[in-house]
Order: structure tokens, then sequence, then C-alpha cells
């Protein structure tokens, strides 16, 4: 095997070895392929191609995957796979362009034995050792940075050391916001690719091989990934297969970008007439009713032309279509083919989905319209690409954002038909003063900037917790592996460098740069540092928010929080975080938020009040429509229903738990009792989108939904016990359901957690201590269940506000019953109010809350244990409610308890006055506690539990 003479003959696929022919459908490679082909199969070095959509670069990756595989090939061509020693890691821009490349390398290299593995926020089931056999992992930027956030020694980036190599598809994202994320983790393998612990691992040699649409400057690209010019391939439009005319259309603005894209709509018909009559075309819409409209317009645009309808060639597509209409199940798509034009998007079944997609490939249906996502998903190429508006409505954000660069490249690459057509036509539409950003996008001229420097603080603390950035001179060593330090020696005024800068001012300003970041960090306690900040240590505040996934701000916000923050703190905390500061406050919003603030019918928990206490009359800031819309939907049952405010209203409920979640690790670590419990009930609430005091509880459970909940609280069905103990035909009766819908609301109540009983006594005293035992007794019989059930065992000191012991236990697996003991001081003449908490984790109304009151009084002790009923309004805590069951093991938040013993049970130790002294009270500025790993070097003994063999008991002095 070799290279042939003629570099510029197009190779044969015979030219591979015998066991990897059958990858390939076809007998030679295209002139770009075959260019690329010695480099690809026959080095080892990293490459950077540069060549538009629809030239086949894939297949370059291909070569690639098979190069690294040819060190499992024999001498005499036998391949012997050596699973997930040698990983090949696939980026890619979205989720769908994912899982395109996984359905098509699990049918090529599946037959290999190749081992595929997806790893997107829409696949959640892998674990460990799932990643570990893994041969070629595919995902994300954002998702491959989040799950390798969790520590090199955690287990998580063990892999990391198999890496041999890495595609980066759509290199030009570095362009857009999301590029910081995909400019991050391939940072970080170039980093980890260093150590020395890794010289004789695959990713000491990782081979990076990065494809992109054309752009301008593409040596930048191959500079940062360490390219040599063999390696930098640039193609032109002469290697598209068919030709492509590009046009931009500018609009003026409407009075808002609905209307705008709404108007658009009239100049389709015009634009397909003009560049498109008697062709196939794509018309890309930002969202399903879009697209629906859309085809409507045209179809009755159509139909009202009769025999003259442009989109209908012949009588005999006229009766195919007919015929395929009888067999489509919606009515608006039926009404729309027969005069041919359809609509594509999710929000059609399967069946009517593939109807469209053969008849479209067919050419009997002419003019498809569809949304971004068919850019990604489905090969449906046409003559004719027709960009309606380059704004989409996100979701997240509540507001119409551009597209992503690499979003609309993908979008024009459906344009051309090969073999079909010899030429294509690209058409976007959009408004007058972006028109040049997308002429210069279409050109190549673009230049491919870095996104990293306005989020360097939270990927270099995200570095700095997985300890691939130790010390100062490997922060400056990992701005170093940045695109970032590439552009800023060629752009400098671009991040704020002056121009003209020498070189070695230059590296002066990357390290203060380092430097200023570090300082940042350490202000906030998210991290330590000796003096000169040579030495960089992470602390637990700085893991949270790499673990989390928080921006710096919003963690800001969480370490000035105080030690006893209400539900309603927190709640503000949420509403000035970060990470939800696209939702604006729009002049249309205030009358319906005016109103709900008003509350006439008392639904609302929180409002919206003045200095002096009173409800304000008039929302004026975006937090507050924030509070308000978060407050409005936790009642269980809310008045908004405008799209807009209630797609802003999730993203503000699934943010917000995830900052409540950090919050509640958070405010354990600083032992903060009362932070901690509301923390815990918010995010749980934020889950569910109910509060606690809910009279709609029920429709945590599956198939309950508001209707059926009203209905049953009517009937006087309003909480668990009340629904445990319900006549299953009552149900049905109260609810108009038909017979069993009562009998399988009562068996969906097995996927609730046990129900679980707390008992406090006291076991004796010395020295002016008590002796507190709780004990956690599972009332319900344990259900098989895949579903994975916490809760958050807390005891605590309610005068101190302080966390004396804390424990996740895993509710269906804990032995029954489980005991543990905790020391608590109890000065003479003094009382200690002791707090026991049960916090099921994901549910709202099922906690446990019990009190148990000691007093020393001239030298005796007198103790009172209390259930309580009705919760403190200073803590918003429920009332006790629990039910259900399974088995429980024990396990721990702040780490995972995987230990063979009870002697490594982490231990927290009060002092006699109350204050614990902090092992690190210096770096973390922690208050109340004092770290033994082993309990054992503390007490030298482990107390035999009362409860039952299978139960242990601790002792925490």
């Amino acid at each position: 095997m070799g290279s042939l003479a003629d570099p510029y003959a197009l190779r044969c696929v015979s030219d591979l070895p015998p066991p990897f022919r059958s990858v390939f459908r076809f007998r030679y490679f295209n002139s770009l392929q075959s260019e690329c082909f010695h480099v690809c199969f026959f080095s080892d070095v990293n490459m950077v191609i540069s060549a538009p959509t629809g030239s086949g670069k894939t297949v370059l990756f291909e070569l690639c995957i098979l190069r690294l595989l040819s060190r499992f090939l024999s001498p005499d061509w036998r391949f012997n796979l050596n699973k997930g020693t040698l990983k090949t890691i696939y980026i890619a821009p979205s989720k769908a362009l994912v899982q395109e490349k996984l359905r098509d390398w699990n049918m090529k290299l599946g037959p290999l034995g190749i081992n595929c593995l997806e790893m997107t926020g829409d696949s959640e089931f892998y674990n460990n050792k799932a990643i570990h056999d893994a041969d070629l992992i595919l995902t994300t930027p954002e998702k491959f940075d989040s799950m390798s956030r969790h520590g090199i020694k955690g287990g998580r980036l063990g892999f990391f050391s198999d890496i041999a190599l890495v595609l980066i598809d759509e290199v030009h994202l570095l362009n857009d916001p999301r590029g910081a994320a995909l400019e991050a983790v391939v940072s970080r393998i170039k980093m980890l690719s260093r150590n020395d612990n890794m010289k004789s691992f695959p990713l000491a040699n990782v081979r990076f091989i990065a494809v992109s649409a054309t752009i301008p400057n593409i040596e930048d690209i191959a500079q940062w990934l360490l390219a040599p010019p063999e390696g930098i391939k640039r193609f032109g439009e002469e290697m598209r297969p068919v030709k492509l005319t590009t046009k931009v259309f500018g609009y003026a603005p409407a009075k808002n970008d609905f209307l705008f894209e709404r108007r658009l709509q009239s100049f389709i018909y015009d634009i397909l007439m003009q560049h498109s009559r008697g062709k196939s075309a794509l018309i890309f819409c930002s969202t399903r009713k879009g697209a629906q409209e859309a085809a409507q317009c045209l179809s009755q645009t159509g139909a009202s032309l009769g025999y003259s309808n442009p989109f209908m060639k012949s009588m005999q597509q006229y009766e195919h279509l007919k015929e395929a209409s009888l067999t489509c199940s919606d009515k608006q798509l039926q009404a729309c083919i027969v005069h041919g034009v359809g609509f594509h998007n999710g929000g059609l079944c399967l069946k009517d989905r593939g109807l469209v997609e053969g008849l479209f490939l067919k050419g009997d249906l002419q003019v498809l319209c569809t949304t971004n996502t068919l850019a990604h998903g489905i090969n449906l190429p046409a003559h004719t690409v027709v960009i309606k508006s380059t704004q989409f409505f996100n979701k997240e954000k509540g507001l119409y954002v551009e597209y992503e660069r690499s979003m609309v490249l993908q979008m024009c690459g459906r344009a051309g038909r090969a073999p079909f057509d010899d030429t294509g036509t690209i058409i976007i539409m959009t408004r007058k003063e972006t028109v040049h950003l997308y002429e210069n996008l279409l050109n190549g001229c673009e230049m491919v900037e870095s996104q990293l420097l306005p989020c360097a603080v939270e990927h270099l603390n995200a570095e700095i917790v997985q300890l691939t950035v130790s010390d100062i001179i490997l922060a400056v060593e990992w701005i170093k592996c940045s695109y970032l330090y590439t552009r800023i020696r060629k752009n400098p005024e671009n991040y704020g460098v002056k121009r003209g800068t020498p070189q070695d001012l230059l590296e002066k300003q990357i390290q203060d740069i380092c430097v200023q970041k570090i300082h940042e960090l350490v202000d906030y306690g998210l991290i330590l540092t000796d003096e000169g900040a040579f030495v960089l240590q992470p602390l637990e505040p700085g893991r949270l928010m790499a673990k989390f996934y928080l921006k710096f701000d919003t963690m800001k916000l969480i370490v000035k929080a105080s030690a006893s923050c209400s539900m309603e703190d927190l709640l503000h905390v949420i509403c000035h975080s970060a990470e939800i500061t696209w939702i604006q406050l729009r002049r249309k919003d205030k009358k319906i938020l005016n109103d709900i603030n008003a509350d006439k019918d008392g639904r609302l928990l929180f409002h919206i009040v003045t200095e002096n206490g009173k409800r304000k009359k008039r929302v004026q800031t975006r937090e507050e429509k924030i509070f308000l819309l978060a407050n409005d939907c936790l009642t269980g049952d809310p008045l908004i229903h405008d799209l807009s405010l209630n797609q802003e209203t999730n993203s503000i409920c699934s943010n917000g738990c995830r900052i409540a979640k950090c919050m509640r690790e958070y405010f354990i670590y600083k032992k903060n009792y009362r932070s901690a419990i509301n923390s815990m009930i918010l995010a749980n609430s934020l889950h569910q989108k109910l509060w606690e005091s809910s009279p709609f509880l029920l429709k945590q459970l599956p198939g309950i939904g508001i209707v059926t909940a009203k209905a049953l609280k009517t009937a006087g069905i309003h909480s668990f016990e009340t629904l445990a103990t319900a006549d299953a035909r009552k149900i049905e009766l109260a609810t108009g359901r038909n017979y069993q819908f009562g009998n399988h609301i009562k068996e969906s109540m097995s996927s609730l957690p046990p129900k679980i009983d707390i008992d406090i006594e006291e076991t004796g005293n010395r020295f002016g201590k008590t002796t507190i035992t709780v004990t956690l007794t599972r009332l319900s019989q344990a259900v098989p269940s895949s579903k994975r059930s916490c809760a958050d065992m807390v005891v605590a000191s309610e005068e101190d506000n302080v966390i004396l012991f804390h424990e996740n236990i895993r509710t269906r697996e804990f032995h029954s019953p489980y005991s543990v003991k905790v020391f608590v001081p109890c000065p003479q003449n003094a009382r200690v109010t002791l707090k026991v908490d049960l916090i099921f984790e994901g549910y709202v109304g099922l906690d446990v809350h019990k009190k148990h009151v000691v007093s020393r009084e001239d030298g005796l002790y007198v103790t009172k244990e209390h259930v309580i009923d009705k919760l403190e309004p200073a803590y918003n805590l429920p009332s006790e409610i629990c039910l259900v069951s399974s088995r429980t093991t024990r396990t721990s938040r702040s780490q995972s308890y995987t230990e063979q013993s009870p002697l490594s049970k982490e231990v927290y130790v009060i002092e006699d006055d109350g204050v614990a002294v902090s092992a690190l009270e210096k770096a973390d500025n922690v208050l109340g506690t004092r770290k033994f790993n082993n309990l054992a070097s503390l007490l030298g003994i482990i107390q035999p539990s009362p409860c039952g063999r299978s139960a242990y008991t601790t002792t925490l002095y």
C-alpha cells in the first residue's frame, strides 16, 4: 500500500485494506477526497479542510477513522478490534447532526464491531462503562464540556487517555457564541495531551481533523490545531458538484419580529416564480406554524390558478398526489399536497412525515415548507433553497434571534440536487441591515473569531476544578492552547489589546488576563491561591459552579446570599441570575403582570411589593416580571396562557431548578440550615412547577393534568393520602373517566418514594452534651422500580442555624431501620431545638419534618419531641406527608458513597460553644464544620445499632 504516482488521479476504494472497503458504497473517491486521501489515510498529521457544503468532507472523517483502526490490522489483513482502547471523538454543532452521523456510522462501521455512543441532551442513558467501552463518541461541544467537568480522578475523565482522534465538524462554529464551549473542550484535550502522565497513552499523540465551510482565515484554525502545511486543504466552489447561484434580499423591518416574518410570506410566490419555476424548492421557516402557513398560502395561490398551477406539471403527478392525500391523517397537509405543496415539521406523525419525504424525493411534491431541523436530520436536497427570515424564535430566550452561521450554511447545503440538477439556487430573505453579513457568509469572506474571552472565567474555573490548571504558568498555557491566543496575536484590537503591541508586551497582557480572572475567582471564594497566584487550588463553590454549568455572575449571587434565606429570597436570586438575563419586560406584558400581582383571589405565595410592604401596582423591571411568572406557574394552575410568556416561564423553571440545586449543595457545604432546606424545597417546586402548598399536588402523578386535579380536588381528593384511601370507582366518577382509570391512578402512586417515619430519642448525656439518636423506619413496602429515589436527611440546630449532620439517602434501597447518633452540646440553663428533615428529591408535598427540644435546667435534661404539622412562615416548610415504598442505600452528595466500610463516613463536629472549627477555615471561610474522613480515627469505635442487624449507628462529637 502506498501513494500513487499521480497526486491528482482519482483514488480507488480498492486502495484501502480489504476489511475497510465495505465502508464505502462507490468505487472511486471524488477529486477532493482523492487529493486528501494520502494525508488522511497514510499519515497521522493534524488537518484542517475548508470546502463548500456538499463536497464530500464526511468521507475524509471516515478515512481518518479507518487510519486509526488500521492499528488493529494483522499482517495478513485480519481485523482484531480491542474495544474502547483507541477512541474517536466526533464533535458537531447540533444534536440533529450528531444523530444523523450516528445512524450513518452505525450502518457503515457496525459490521466492523465499532461501538458508537451518542452523548447529547437527548441521550442520558450512558454510564461510565458505556463511555469506556465506546470506540466512537458522538457529541455536541456543550454536552462534552458539561459531562467532562467532574474531575479527572472522578472517573468521568478517565477515558481521556484513550482519545486518539478528534473530529470537529463545522469548525466555523467558533464564530458563534456557542463556539466558546468548542474552544474550551479542544483546549482541554490539548492541555491533557501534554501532561507527563499521558506520555504512554494514545492521548499524547492525539490527532485533530477539522472541516469547515469556505472561510478566509483557515490558516488561523490550522495554527491553533497545530496542522502542518500538508494538512491544510482549501477548496473553492470548483469542488461543489452543483454550481450555485446565491441571492440575499433585504426587507424593511416591521413593528415586531413576528409581523416581519409573516410579511415575508407574501414575497415567497414571486421569488419561486422568478428563480425556481418548475424546479423543486425547500422553504425553511423558523416555526412549525410558519411552515404550515407558508404551505397553505402557496397551495391556495396555486389552486386559484387552476390548470395553470405552476406547482403541477402533469395529470399523472396530480393523480399521484390525490391518491397519496387519501392516506394522510393531517387534514391541513391533505389539503395542501393535492396542489403540489407540502409542509414538514415535528408536529406531524411519523407516517405523514414519511409520506411527504417520499413524495418530495420522487418529484411529485414540488415545494416543501419546513423548519430548520430538516437541514440536519434528513437528506432532502432541492434545486432551490429559500430561507424565509434569518431569525428564529428561541424558546429558551423567549425572543427572536439570528440563526447561527453554521445553521445557515447547513440549510444552504441542501441546494443543488446531484445528479438531477447541474445548478442550484440559494435565496436568503433578511432585514436590510443584515444583508452584508449573509453576503459575506455565502462568499466565504467572514473571518472566524474567538468567543472565549467573555466567558473565560467560567472555563478557567472548570480547568482548575479538573486539575488541568494548577498554577499560573498552566493558566497561561491554557490560554495559549486556545483559539483566542491565535486570534489575539493576529487581531488584538478585537480583544481589547492595542494594535502594534510588541510581542513581549502582548505575552504580558495575556498573562494579565489570566491573573485578572484568577483574582475574580479568589475574591468570591471559588478557588484558593497563594500570595503570588502561583498555586491554584479548587474549592467547593468553584466545583459547584463547574458541576452545574453556571455563569460566574450567578455564582457570585449565591456566594453573597444570606445564611438564613427564605424561599422568597432564594427566588429573587434566581430572578437576577445571568442564565435568564435575555428575558426582557415588554410593554405588552405589563397589563397581565400587573393583574397577576394584584392577586384578588389570593393565589400567589409571594408578590412584588414596595419598600413599605404594599403590593406594587405596576411592574417595572425584568426581574419583577420573572418573579411573577414563576409565582404564577408554581400555583399549579397558572393564569398566563400567552405562548411567548409560557416559553419564558418554562426556561425560568428549568434554569431555576438547576440554580436551586447548586444553592442546595452550596448551603449544605456552608452548614447554613435554613438556606439549605429552602433551596431543596425550591428546587423540587421548580422541577414540578408546584408549590408544596398547592392544592394540585396530584399533578405529580403520571396521567393527572390540571383538569383531572381540579375534579379530584372538588371531590375532596387533594393529597396523596386521600388518594391512597379513595375508592377507584369514586375517582372515575369524579373525573368522568372510563373504568380502570381509578385503578391506574392508584397504581401510579408506586412511582412515589416510600413512606418513612422519623423517630428522635435521647440516648445519653455526659459532660454537658446530649446524645440524640435519629432513626428512619420505612412504613411501606419497597416497590421495585427503575426510577431513582433519593432524599436529603438533615439534622440541625435551629438556634444556631447550623447543620449538624447531612446525608443523601437512596430511599428505595436503605436497610430499615437506619439510625444516626448526634452528640449535641447543651450548656447549663440553655435550650437546643434539634430539627430533623427528610426532603425527597424531585417531589413536593412528601417531606417529613420533626423537631426535638433539649433543655438543661439545674443539671437535669428535659426533652420534648414535636411533629411539625404546620410550617413556620420563615422557613416555608411543608407539612408532614409521605407515601409509598422501596429499598435504600446510603450516599453522600459531596462524594459518591462507594466505600466498603462505614468507617469512611464523613462526619462533622460541633464544638462546645456551638461553633465548629474548620479544617480549611482560612481557605474556605467555612463556619461550623470540621471534617473527618475516617470515623475510627476520631472515635476509635463503631457502636452497633439496637434497631436491627442491618442498621448501623454513627455518633457525632
